[in-house]
């Protein structure tokens, strides 16, 4: 049901589009609004099914960014186990993910406020009942041990002070003694995946030590349960302590099959261990996982005793399909869409996953593995926008430096009711996703419309070190971070100034996290670019080698070096070390409660602007951390960015914009 200003609003434009307004690129009247990017829009997370009700946590920007447990039930009716006053959402590894876990009508999750572990029926009969005594500890990634009343999680210990914190495995009381959890595995810097065999005899585990990130190296372990409820007889049966294999995802299935996800072939690809020996289920140049930045990540799930749903990816786009375990084959799920996101379930017979389109934002679907047929469960909310203003994906291959190429999605301009003048080219914005090791997809994105339907063009990159291309590609980015994504960003862009599409003197790149700092790098050693955006981005990534949290504290040691044994590196790739080479604008957007890249970063770079004479903005956010979770905050972040390019490129932002204050301008 269309509301009835935006029902008006697309009949002006049809009626538009036949004889379209003239007005510079940028300027265009959008349909969509500032207030549409969080409306009601949600980020769905952490699949789960027990018995024939599905589950999942989805994040509310309009409320203060709360994460909620949610339950679709076998009758339809969908409902909230987490209370309004808790969100479901845990801080270990900072980045969070898996903090829910369900079990015979039981729902355990980890509550951001306090991070202790609570239960709560889902039927919602009971108040929340605290398992875990308050204190420094966090928990994550919980698999249900009914048989011992208990819950076997990922902890963070933050007790030892003055040393990072201490992970391990062990085992949490479900009766609500709220007493210490009991330790069942230790020694390695990093543990996840705890995963119970279906006969409660066995347990699996991921498990890493530092310098290594999941997608480097990693270590599969299965232990027998012993009478007390400990481990015996821990092996590791994949990966290697001192090698460069990947293994992750690990599930079992219904006959004792532990099936996990390695990239020992050069891709992500699913193997088989039945007690002898591991296997490929099958190879292919694919991947069939996607980079463990957050706990409970599922790209692949039990259908029965011989087939897998799987998702998949490569440089042809990322699809949908039924694997037979015995045979190997690989079926493709015809569907609509064209972006699954990192979590994928088996409920009622049927693939449920998160899923976009390209016209289509990302919802909960359900999807027939025999005909395809979609049901969706639940969407997040956004405008009904007309097809005609819908920017579709174009995938490009380009070429960039040492002869390589890189790939990225272009979005044009489009929006019928406006048309720019004769002769005139748009402004190109260039995305940089986080990570580094991340990807950008083709599903459609509420906030790359915002863009394009106002009269800019949009490339969005996958530089060298993104997932979807293979280990390969994503290892070409060791060693050369701040050298090699910039340099695919800037080919990227140059690509299309000389192609005809975009303007060569108004180019703006844009960036979060590791992305701000590819952004801070282009504006800083390069000369493509004439305006960025960072968003929490790293100006100075010596500082990041001493001051950020345990997860990624060793991570830059394969990106650019041993720290402090490289500082000349670090300094080298340090845009704060080389502001005076800036000659361009820029505007950063920082939460102030950020544990990741502290304000500080920010500051820094932002106070040399200031002593430079550069045009400078800065917004600071209180209560926001890594990554913008509340809708004001949001809505005012995109805001100030969009005006910034309009002091900066010459045009005037159609609507209501709040102005930024520009320093040096």
């Amino acid at each position: 049901m269309i509301a009835g200003s935006e029902s008006k609003r697309r009949a002006t434009m049809r009626k538009d589009a036949a004889n379209p307004q003239i007005a510079p690129y940028g300027s265009w009247d959008s349909p969509i609004e500032t207030a549409m990017l969080t409306a009601g829009a949600l980020r769905f997370d952490e699949l789960d099914v027990d018995g024939e009700d599905l589950y999942w946590v989805e994040s509310r920007p309009d409320e203060q960014g709360r994460y909620a447990a949610m339950r679709y039930s076998a009758s339809g009716e969908m409902s909230e186990v987490t209370p309004p006053r808790h969100s479901a959402r845990t801080l270990v590894h900072e980045y969070g993910g898996g903090s829910f876990a369900v079990s015979e009508g039981m729902a355990y999750y980890s509550n951001f406020a306090d991070q202790r572990l609570y239960r709560r029926p889902v039927d919602g009969s009971e108040d929340p009942l605290a398992l875990t005594p308050e204190g420094p500890l966090r928990y994550a990634d919980a698999t249900v041990d009914e048989g011992r009343g208990r819950l076997i999680c990922v902890v963070e210990d933050h007790r030892r002070e003055g040393l990072e914190a201490e992970n391990y495995l062990a085992a949490v009381a479900t009766d609500g003694a709220a007493a210490d959890p009991h330790r069942l595995h230790g020694g390695y810097d990093f543990y996840s995946s705890p995963r119970l065999s279906p006969d409660g005899r066995q347990l699996a585990w991921i498990c890493w030590n530092h310098p290594n990130m999941p997608w480097d190296a990693t270590e599969l372990w299965v232990a027998e349960l012993a009478a007390d409820g400990g481990l015996a007889g821990a092996r590791r049966i994949a990966g290697d302590a001192g090698g460069a294999v990947s293994v992750i995802e690990p599930q079992w299935g219904p006959d004792g099959t532990l099936y996990f996800v390695s990239d020992a072939s050069g891709w992500w690809n699913i193997q088989r261990w039945g007690g002898a020996g591991a296997a490929p289920v099958l190879s292919m140049p694919a991947e069939f996982g996607q980079p463990q930045w957050e706990f409970s990540m599922s790209t692949y799930a039990v259908l029965d005793g011989r087939h897998l749903a799987a998702q998949y990816a490569n440089a042809e786009g990322h699809r949908l399909g039924v694997l037979d375990v015995e045979s190997g084959r690989l079926r493709e799920i015809r569907t609509p869409f064209n972006a699954f996101g990192a979590f994928t379930a088996a409920c009622r017979g049927r693939i449920v996953c998160a899923a976009a389109g390209p016209g289509t934002g990302p919802a909960i679907v359900a999807i027939d593995t025999s005909t395809g047929e979609v049901e969706t469960l639940r969407a997040s909310a956004g405008p009904d926008l007309d097809p005609a203003c819908v920017s579709e994906a174009e995938a490009i291959a380009f070429p960039t430096a040492g002869g390589r190429s890189a790939h990225a999605y272009y979005y044009a301009p489009r929006n019928p009711g406006f048309a720019a003048p004769a002769g005139e080219l748009p402004p190109l914005i260039t995305f940089i996703h986080g990570g580094p090791t991340s990807a950008t997809g083709a599903g459609f994105s509420l906030a790359v419309q915002f863009w394009t339907t106002r009269g800019f063009a949009v490339v969005d990159v996958n530089y060298r070190g993104s997932t979807g291309y293979g280990t390969a590609y994503r290892r070409l980015l060791n060693g050369n971070w701040g050298v090699a994504d910039r340099e695919d960003c800037e080919a990227a862009a140059r690509f299309l100034v000389d192609r005809g599409d975009v303007d060569g003197l108004r180019l703006a790149i844009r960036g979060g996290s590791a992305g701000g700092y590819t952004t801070l790098c282009a504006l800083t050693f390069g000369d493509v670019f004439t305006a960025g955006a960072s968003y929490f981005g790293v100006s100075d990534v010596a500082a990041l080698a001493q001051d950020t949290h345990k997860f990624e504290s060793r991570y830059l040691d394969s990106l650019i070096g041993s720290y402090p044994e490289r500082a000349d590196l670090y300094r080298q790739r340090s845009p704060i070390e080389a502001v005076d080479r800036l000659s361009c604008p820029i505007i950063f957007l920082q939460g102030l409660e950020d544990k990741i890249v502290p304000p500080s970063q920010a500051e820094r770079m932002v106070a040399e602007l200031r002593r430079k004479g550069l045009p400078v903005a800065y917004l600071a956010f209180e209560g926001e951390q890594h990554g913008f979770r509340q809708a004001a905050n949001i809505e005012r972040a995109t805001e100030a960015e969009l005006g910034f390019y309009g002091r900066i490129f010459g045009f005037s932002p159609a609507g209501d914009i709040a102005p930024v204050e520009i320093e040096n301008l």
